[in-house]
């Protein structure tokens, strides 16, 4: 038995896949170059984790206890790795079919199949069972992540990998032993200019969320289509958004002819409530969301009744959340709540910035989906033609799709002056002349960090100037502190 083997593979099968972590220590299990892909040794890393698995059965080795050695964890690591790859084109098949489908759950008795493998090789029915929901939950994570925030700029790959430790936490490991069934306690606040795809990162978490498998039925406890529900706070008056949130029964108010199921009651226990556009609601709504948060029930408008809330809360704005707090108009006990974590989506002209081939990818992925794969049209050289190199894309990536849409129906875009600042423009401009000054870059970063994050002392540390320099930099644009 090579236990230098099933250690390197277990130290593979906890690490996140969307960091150079991963790719590396899949380098080391088959001792692959530095500049080796991940596809090029993923292939053979399971063709050996095959033989040796295959090895140890012939020699009744296969020893499965969670509370055993290293070496007995790692082996027990390595057989969930190794039943995992077997069955992961199905499961990703699986997820195609439920997409159709919708919220009934699609039977799967493949996924029985692999349950009885599990329970072969030494696992409890109990922890078999378990483990296949994990399977799949791993595949839907993967998925809905990798298909939906593309793009090969340092910022998206740090921002894919931030969503899957948000899902399974830095150390998959922890989620697996005792984290799988409390997640609902963990919070997410999603920060970035409007257009950048928040709604995207949190569909990609609230859809990724453990779903028990019943062996009975062969099916999962509920379809993922079900287990992601949105609400975008700022279409609401006042007097309607505790009701859309909560609910009303019969008679709670003037016009309330009939009841009504409010956001937090048609989350699943499995799923997601994203709350969009958090920082424009009032002081006593957070008040109330507040107490969801804390005591995990609420009750209807007009009613006496707690219903249990099970879902996790993904929460997201466009707005400096810092500088809300300070005015006031963000309650602290509230955000506290919110941010077990804070992730911040990055704006277009970033990832851009970063990557030379970020809107090339980005036209490719959303044309395909807007005309389908079979059409192959000229958008790109359009949008080039037309806003020119340097276009930093104020609307993001929601103005780029709609770009998109307008050069199909009238071979032409013409840039979005009203929302591009214009400071932004002359930079930019300047950036593509070779005309741009230290100077100017430096005052720009500190206005954009601060609009950020509306706080001197963190626009410093993440500059490493002095805070005085910053207010200088930041200039009149950000007012007083």
């Amino acid at each position: 038995m090579d236990m230098d083997f099933f250690r390197k593979i277990a130290v593979a099968a906890f690490s996140n896949p969307f960091t150079d972590q991963r790719v590396e220590a899949d380098r080391r299990v088959v001792g692959a170059k530095e500049e080796a892909g991940w596809h090029e040794v993923l292939e053979p890393m399971l063709d050996r984790l095959d033989e040796q698995i295959n090895e140890l059965v012939r020699n009744h080795a296969v020893v499965i206890d969670a509370n055993g050695s290293p070496e007995v964890r790692a082996v027990g690591v390595s057989v969930l790795f190794h039943v995992y790859h077997r069955f992961i084109d199905r499961f990703d098949q699986l997820i195609e079919q439920q997409i159709a489908v919708g919220d009934d759950s699609c039977r799967a008795p493949f996924a029985y199949q692999c349950m009885e493998e599990l329970v072969g090789f030494g696992f409890s029915r109990s922890e078999a069972c378990r483990y296949v929901a994990m399977f799949y939950q791993i595949r839907r994570a993967w998925f809905f992540i990798s298909k939906e925030l593309i793009g090969d700029s340092p910022c998206m790959k740090n921002l894919r990998a931030k969503l899957w430790d948000n899902i399974f936490t830095h150390d998959i490991s922890w989620y697996e032993r005792c984290l799988w069934n409390r997640m609902e306690d963990f919070s997410t606040l999603l920060l970035g200019e409007t257009g950048t795809g928040k709604g995207a990162a949190a569909a990609a978490i609230g859809r990724s969320g453990f779903i028990p498998f019943n062996p009975d039925t062969q099916t999962f406890a509920e379809s993922f289509t079900r287990a992601f529900v949105s609400i975008n706070l700022s279409q609401y008056p006042e007097s309607l958004i505790e009701s859309e949130l909560f609910g009303h029964r019969k008679g709670a108010f003037t016009g309330a002819i009939e009841k009504h199921e409010g956001i937090f009651s048609r989350c699943s226990p499995y799923g997601a409530i994203f709350l969009d556009e958090i920082g424009d609601v009032s002081v006593p709504i957070q008040i109330k969301l507040l107490q969801v948060l804390q005591e995990r029930t609420f009750s209807p408008v007009g009613s006496h009744d707690r219903i249990r809330f099970k879902g996790r809360v993904i929460a997201a704005t466009n707005k400096p959340v810092r500088q809300l707090r300070r005015e006031g108009k963000f309650r602290d006990d509230f955000y506290y709540r919110l941010c077990s974590d804070q992730i911040v989506v990055p704006p277009l002209r970033e990832r851009i910035r970063e990557s030379s081939h970020e809107l090339e990818s980005l036209v490719d992925h959303l044309a395909r989906r807007i005309c389908g794969p079979e059409v192959d049209l000229p958008v790109l050289s359009i949008l080039r033609r037309d806003v020119g190199k340097n276009y930093p894309w104020p609307g993001n990536v929601r103005e780029l799709e709609q770009a998109i849409r307008r050069v199909v129906l009238t071979g032409a875009y013409t840039s979005d002056s009203a929302a591009e600042p214009v400071e932004t423009e002359s930079l930019d401009r300047a950036i593509g002349e070779g005309s741009l000054t230290a100077k100017a870059l430096v005052e720009k970063y500190c206005r954009d960090l601060y609009g950020l994050y509306g706080n001197y002392g963190e626009v410093a540390r993440r500059t490493g100037l002095d805070w005085r320099t910053v207010k200088k930099n930041v200039g009149r644009q950000a007012g007083s502190e």
